[in-house]
């Protein structure tokens, strides 16, 4: 079963539809032990860095993602689900984040934000997510990103006024920045590759 870890944050009815395509049972839970038991727990997130971290802490998030992270069971963030997973986070005075991946969410600099609407990402070559459907645009809604490759991990990359990191890979956990529910045949495509390493 895929979990969608639900602490206030994300399009979580959207996000369980579109894993529930995979084949695989989907269920929209707070339940820890649900969430650390599960196959896959999936990690949305949508508006301000801070507030996602706030609610995280609230729900009791972190202590979950970190229990799946050490038993090498499988995380996958999206959007700001992605950007937590990092050191901190600049908007709006700064956030701590989870520290799981090395480095800074910051703001694009780019002369119109937010990006939003379908971009390329350049796949690392030794991607999971991104077999079959490597050089694909996928749909993109923020304006903070990860602009730092990250040590030991696979790092997909996207260009919007600057480069950053469209997705990340290491070990169980991997993260991508754009909306794969929202990205039709090739999100459906990624979100199935995801499950097929679980």
């Amino acid at each position: 079963m895929i979990a969608i870890l639900d602490y206030g944050s994300g399009n979580l009815r959207s996000a369980q539809r579109a894993f529930a395509l995979s084949g695989h049972d989907t269920l929209v839970t707070s339940d820890p032990e649900i969430c650390r038991s599960s196959d896959g727990l999936v990690v949305p997130g949508v508006g301000a860095y801070g507030a996602c971290m706030d609610q995280l802490l609230a729900a009791g998030g972190d202590r979950i993602i970190q229990e799946r992270i050490t038993s090498a069971r499988p995380v996958l963030g999206i959007c700001v689900g992605m950007q937590i997973l990092f050191d901190s986070g600049s908007e709006k005075g700064g956030s701590t984040g989870l520290g799981i991946f090395t480095g800074v969410v910051s703001q694009i600099e780019a002369p119109i934000l937010p990006h939003i609407g379908w971009n390329t990402v350049q796949a690392d070559p030794g991607s999971i997510l991104f077999q079959g459907i490597e050089d694909e645009r996928f749909y993109f809604v923020h304006s903070f990103a990860a602009k730092r490759a990250v040590p030991g991990a696979l790092s997909s990359w996207c260009n919007y006024g600057e480069n950053f990191i469209a997705a990340v890979e290491r070990g169980a956990v991997s993260a991508v920045q754009f909306h794969p529910e929202k990205s039709g045949a090739v999100g459906a495509r990624l979100i199935a590759n995801w499950v097929g390493t679980l």
